[in-house]
C-alpha cells in the first residue's frame, strides 16, 4: 500500500514509479486541528505545510522551532523524510521538535506513539518514507516569537575564514537562533546570523516577501561588495526566504525571473508550483534534467566541511552551496549521531547545473554517496539514491526499522524504504 497523492504533487523533482503498481490509500488530511498553548504544542494532520503553520501561528505569537524555508513542505513530508531549518544548530532536525505520532498500521488499527508511549515506534518514523503506517497526526512543539529577525550578514573571502565564522557562529556562548551559509564559490560566501526581535531599526527594515525584491540568495550575493551589514526581516518573510526563487532553481527554470521589470510586472506569481512543473515535464525535459542537473542535500559532521566543499567542487562545481548546521542526538532510530553524545552536523545543499567537465548522474552522485559514508554522514532521500541495498543499509541504522517491521508485520503491507527512494523506484 502507500498513499493516493500523485507523485507529481510531492516537492520532490522525481515521480514515484510504485504509485503506478501499489495499492492506493486516500490520506487526505489538510488541518490544523488544536493549538495547546499551556503545553506549548499545535497538532497537525500531514497534509499542513509550513505557509499553513506560519499563517497560523505567527499572528498568535507562536512558532515551530524548526520550520523549514519552502511554503509548499508538509509535516509528513518532515516527518516521514526530514527538515531542517537554520535553527536546527539549537533544536536539531525537524523529528526532534515532534512530541507525539498518530498512525495507522497495517492491521487497521490506530495507534499514537511518543517517547514515554510505544517509543520504539516513535523513534522508528522519522525518515521511513511511510513504510511502517499511514500518518494521520502529529503533536510538534512550539515557541514563542517575536515579529522580526535581526539579519547580520558576514562576508567570507577563503573556505578557511568561511569554515572558521560558520563554526564560531553556530557555537557562540550567548548563541544565535539562527545560522545559514551560502558558498559563491569556493572562496567566496556569506554567513549570516539571526536573532528575533519586538522592534527594528528604521530605515533597515527589508520586506524580502514581497514580489518586487530581488531574489534572497542574489541579495545575499549583493554582501560581497558592499561588507558586513546588518538588516531586519519580518518574521514570516524570513522562514519563507528561499521560497520565491526555490532557493535559486528558478534561476536555470526562468532565467530572467530576477529581472527588475519583470519582477515588477509579473514577480507576483512566482514562484511557480513544483507540482505544476513536473505534472507540465515533458519526457525530453526530464531526461535532460537528469542528465545534467543535480539536486542533494548530505548531512556531514562538522569537522568535514572543509572536505565537502572541496569534494562538492571537484565534482559538480554547483553554486550557491547551501550551509545549514544542525545538532545531532544519539537517540534509536535510523538517523543518529555516532557519538555518546550530540554531534554537530552541517546539511550541504547542492541545486543547480554542474559546471565540471564529465558530469555524469550515476558516477558522479555514487562518488558524493561514497564520501559521505566514509565521513559518517547521510543523504537525504528525496533526491537520488543510486546506493545499493547494501550501501543504503551501511549509511542509515536499520536495526530498530527491521525490528518494528517485523512487529507489525509491515512485510506484506507495504515496501521498504530503499524499494520508495533508490533511483530504479523513480522516474
Amino acid at each position: 500500500m502507500c498513499t493516493a497523492r500523485p507523485g507529481w504533487q510531492t516537492m520532490s523533482f522525481r515521480q514515484p514509479k510504485y504509485k503506478q503498481t501499489m495499492h492506493k490509500i486516500e490520506v487526505n488530511l489538510v488541518d490544523i486541528l488544536e493549538i495547546k498553548e499551556d503545553e506549548k504544542t499545535v497538532r497537525v494532520e500531514p497534509l499542513v505545510n509550513m505557509g499553513q503553520l506560519t499563517a497560523t501561528l505567527t499572528p498568535l505569537g507562536w512558532s515551530i522551532p524548526v520550520l523549514p524555508e519552502i511554503d509548499d513542505l508538509t509535516v509528513g513530508g518532515m516527518v516521514m523524510g526530514t527538515g531542517i531549518e537554520s535553527s536546527s544548530h539549537k533544536y536539531g532536525l525537524f523529528q526532534h521538535i515532534c512530541v507525539s505520532y498518530e498512525l495507522v498500521l497495517a492491521d487497521g488499527s490506530l495507534v499514537t506513539c511518543s517517547k514515554d508511549k510505544n517509543p520504539d515506534l516513535f523513534y522508528a518514523v522519522p525518515w521511513s518514507y511511510g513504510t511502517l503506517g499511514f500518518l494521520t497526526a502529529v503533536e510538534i512543539k512550539i515557541i514563542p516569537c517575536e515579529r522580526y529577525v535581526q539579519l547580520d550578514y558576514h562576508p567570507v573571502t577563503s573556505l578557511k575564514e568561511a569554515v572558521n565564522r560558520f563554526r564560531k557562529e553556530t557555537l557562540k556562548r550567548d548563541g544565535n537562533q539562527f545560522v545559514e551559509g551560502l558558498m559563491f564559490s569556493k572562496d567566496e560566501g556569506v554567513i549570516m546570523t539571526g536573532n528575533m526581535v519586538s522592534e527594528y531599526i528604521p530605515g533597515k527594515l527589508n520586506r524580502i516577501g514581497k514580489w518586487y525584491k530581488p531574489w534572497f540568495f542574489m541579495h545575499v550575493k549583493s554582501f560581497l561588495n558592499q561588507g558586513p551589514a546588518t538588516e531586519y526581516l519580518p518574521l514570516r518573510d524570513y522562514y519563507h526566504r528561499h521560497t520565491r526563487s526555490l532557493f535559486w532553481e528558478l534561476q536555470d527554470i526562468i532565467p530572467f525571473g530576477n529581472n527588475l521589470l519583470f519582477r515588477v510586472l509579473l514577480g507576483w506569481m512566482m514562484p511557480p508550483k513544483v507540482s505544476i512543473l513536473k505534472l507540465t515535464q515533458t519526457n525530453a525535459i526530464k531526461k535532460l534534467y537528469e542528465n545534467n542537473h543535480i539536486i542533494q542535500d548530505m548531512l556531514v559532521p562538522m569537522e568535514h566541511l572543509a572536505d565537502s566543499i572541496h569534494m562538492f567542487h571537484e565534482t559538480v562545481q554547483v553554486y550557491p552551496l547551501w550551509l545549514c548546521p544542525f545538532k545531532l542526538t544519539n537517540e534509536p532510530g535510523l538517523v543518529h549521531s555516532h557519538t555518546e553524545g550530540e554531534s554537530l552536523y552541517v546539511d550541504i545543499g547542492v541545486y543547480g547545473v554542474p559546471k565540471v567537465k564529465g558530469f555524469h548522474p550515476v558516477t558522479t552522485t555514487r562518488k558524493i554517496e561514497e564520501f559521505v559514508r566514509k565521513v559518517k554522514g547521510f543523504q537525504m532521500l528525496y533526491a537520488d539514491t543510486y546506493t545499493t541495498r547494501e550501501e543504503f543499509e551501511k549509511m542509515f541504522d536499520h536495526r530498530l526499522y527491521h525490528l518494528m517491521r517485523k512487529q507489525l508485520k509491515c512485510e506484506n503491507a507495504f515496501p521498504d524504504i530503499y524499494e520508495k527512494v533508490n533511483k530504479n523506484a523513480r522516474i
